[in-house]
């Protein structure tokens, strides 16, 4: 018979899952690090934030951006994870070639786990979010550092420099983005016409899946790519591995989609209901 722990025994300490989101400011508060909070609380993941650049931006579209210093950006990195420490990174807009250099050293140097990529580069709005330069200094420096990458059709197209024309053209550009030096790839199909839209996730073990749902009719999709991956980063700090943290994000992204689809915000694009069915922030043994 298992005896009780005596009252007066020391407790093992716990904290809670842990997600540092290195991305831009939504100032319309849908999409960027505003949507990586809301979907971390929603989870039940600690979110903790390193801003690259600000945004005026609304559901019309973005006015204006201001990049933060790339020496803050890191003081600000380096705050978080020697005192808070991470399990999870979400990687947002990164407009610029000396932003994308601090993410890698800190990634090396921390040797932070279960980094996600979103290479965010244009809007739900169609604003470009990145200078071209930048570009290729991210495929060199974070495709190989990166868990995943969870690119949209538009950013795939950038990337491989060609337009994806169909859902039977997914699987070769999944495989020409996994040839720019990532290890997984989350192609998102949802630009294409079609009552279904459908996913492809490769890793370079080979191995492939397609994830396919009914498509949800809302204007409301303003932060559906940022909300994903963050999505992805919070079920990699729970513990999950990449198949079903991909899976159960792509299922939460849903959830929200629909639970937000009858909501009027703005007079453009309006964001996800990320709070539907939050869950209460999960206690694990430190």
């Amino acid at each position: 018979m298992t005896q009780a722990a005596h009252p007066d025994a020391p407790q093992a300490p716990l904290r809670y899952a842990r997600v540092l989101s290195i991305a831009g400011s939504d100032s319309g508060g849908g999409a960027g690090i505003q949507a990586d909070l809301k979907t971390f609380a929603a989870l039940g993941c600690y979110g903790m934030t390193a801003i690259t650049a600000l945004t005026a931006q609304n559901t019309l579209g973005v006015s204006g951006i201001h990049g933060v210093p790339p020496a803050f950006l890191k003081a600000q990195i380096q705050a978080v994870v020697e005192d808070i420490g991470v399990d999870a990174v979400k990687l947002g807009m990164l407009h610029a070639p000396e932003v994308v250099e601090v993410v890698a050293w800190a990634i090396d140097h921390y040797r932070l786990p279960n980094v996600v990529l979103d290479p965010v580069m244009v809007a739900t709005s169609g604003d470009r979010l990145i200078a071209s330069e930048t570009v290729q200094v991210l495929v060199r420096e974070l495709f190989p550092r990166a868990v995943v990458i969870t690119p949209n059709l538009d950013e795939a197209a950038l990337l491989i420099g060609h337009a994806i024309d169909g859902v039977n053209a997914l699987d070769a550009a999944a495989d020409e983005l996994l040839a720019l030096g990532a290890n997984a790839v989350l192609l998102k199909g949802g630009h294409l016409p079609g009552d279904d839209v459908v996913d492809v996730l490769l890793q370079n073990d080979g191995a492939r899946k397609r994830l396919a749902s009914r498509r949800i009719a809302s204007r409301n999709l303003h932060g559906t790519g940022c909300t994903l991956s963050s999505a992805v980063a919070a079920h990699l700090a729970l513990g999950f591995g990449l198949p079903q943290a991909v899976e159960r994000a792509r299922a939460y992204v849903i959830g929200a989609m629909a639970a937000g689809a009858d909501v009027r915000v703005g007079a453009g694009h309006g964001p996800l209901n990320h709070g539907f069915a939050p869950v209460p922030t999960h206690r694990l043994p430190s």
